[in-house]
């Protein structure tokens, strides 16, 4: 399965809609809950950290010059959860911000064969939008 070229404008438009909720975001807007045990600002903690991942494996797979995943535990956003919560929710959204910009980078950057390879192993380590658009949904409805 070839890879769409329009990922890249996907990317983007979920990074600029990261960056958008971020800058409409009050103090209390961040600290409304998401679900049982989230806020928005630990919802945007996770998109960042799970972008940071995916950063992880592409340096992985370019130094390994063939698609190379850290071994990571599906119990991380459990384990993580503390951390998050401890967070100033501000730092969270910037961090989800950066995380997100460094991520679209890169992916644009990759070479493209690996990043066929990377897409071809898991397809939303390249189609971030994808992870992104969902808790920004879930956070939308929550604000609303």
């Amino acid at each position: 399965m070839t890879l769409d070229p329009s990922f890249i404008q996907r990317n983007q438009a979920s990074t600029n809609r990261i960056r958008a909720l971020a800058a409409r975001l009050t103090d209390d807007d961040l600290l409304c809950p998401v679900g049982q045990h989230w806020t928005v600002a630990i919802a945007l903690a996770h998109i960042a950290f799970w972008d940071r991942r995916v950063l992880a494996v592409l340096d992985a797979t370019e130094q390994e010059g063939k698609v190379s995943a850290p071994p990571i535990d599906i119990s991380a956003n459990d384990l993580l959860l503390p951390f998050w919560v401890a967070m100033p929710p501000r730092q969270a959204a910037q961090i989800a911000i950066e995380s997100a910009e460094a991520l679209d980078k890169r992916l644009k950057e990759f070479p493209p064969a690996l990043r066929e390879e990377v897409y071809a192993q898991n397809a939303r380590w390249v189609l971030r939008d994808l992870h992104r658009n969902t808790h920004l949904d879930e956070i939308n409805a929550a604000l609303a």
